[in-house]
């Protein structure tokens, strides 16, 4: 989502007027326009971005800290959201080391308040310019057995993607293969899940089988409490039903990028 986006979107939410915008923030109609449609000539100084923060009820700092990421160069950008993968990678590490603590005497280290001091005021939510998520292969009916999923560690994807507000450090992003998801989901296709983000019933998943049973790219429903139905998009490709214990794996579909041309 670009910056002008933002600010529209943000708008309508509160159910704004440009009219009522511009006049709150000390600025012209036309040049909201423009920024809102990306056609700004001058991107919008601090002050203006300070006074759109106030009209549009978003924390203190927040826009410029957004607009600043998104005017620095992309090789800049693109280091420092790889060296945040790199970050969340640790600090999930260090959750799991927390978790492993209980089982164990040894206690050379307060892994807890090691946590405490890297991991962000919770309370706090801020935009995003773009997480790296890296992209994996591909994703169809089956799937290469060695995916590493949660454990795929940053930098050694050979691609990544920015994906706009995205905050879960886990996120992983496949192509997809095939045309039973058709009409939603096209061949080519990129695809970003998000393994901390539950999933719903009626959510487009990628879902990993206990096993060697691989995994699949499907729209899952809950039939019931010991079973779920993993229902294709094109109607050539008939449902299928599993019970809950063969799957160890239900992430959704959180983005998708599709070439338009």
């Amino acid at each position: 989502m670009s910056f002008g986006e933002i600010i529209r979107q943000r708008r309508e939410q509160l159910g704004l007027t440009q009219d009522q915008v511009a006049m709150a923030a000390g600025i012209s109609k036309p040049y909201l326009s423009n920024i809102e449609t990306g056609r700004a000539s001058n991107p919008p100084t601090d002050g203006v971005l300070t006074a759109l923060e106030k009209a549009l009820q978003f924390q203190r700092t927040e826009l410029t800290r957004f607009a600043h990421l998104a005017r620095t160069p992309s090789d800049v950008r693109e280091e420092h959201e790889l060296l945040e993968a790199e970050v969340q990678k640790l600090r999930s590490v260090i959750r799991e080391l927390i978790h492993d603590e209980k089982s164990t005497s040894r206690r050379d280290v307060d892994l807890a308040e090691l946590a405490r001091s890297i991991q962000p005021d919770s309370n706090v939510r801020r935009l995003s310019a773009g997480v790296a998520v890296p992209v994996i292969n591909k994703v169809s009916a089956g799937y290469p057995q060695n995916f590493t999923d949660l454990d795929y560690p940053p930098f050694v994807a050979e691609e990544y993607i920015r994906c706009p507000d995205l905050h879960d450090g886990q996120a992983f992003a496949t192509r997809v293969v095939g045309d039973s998801m058709e009409p939603e989901y096209h061949e080519g296709d990129i695809v970003v899940f998000s393994p901390n983000t539950p999933a719903k019933s009626g959510d487009d998943c990628f879902v990993r089988f206990d096993g060697d049973d691989g995994t699949t790219f499907k729209r899952f429903y809950e039939d019931d409490a010991h079973t779920i139905r993993l229902q294709p998009l094109n109607s050539k490709y008939p449902a299928a039903q599993y019970d809950r214990e063969r799957i160890n794996g239900l992430w959704p579909a959180v983005f998708r990028i599709q070439r338009i041309r």
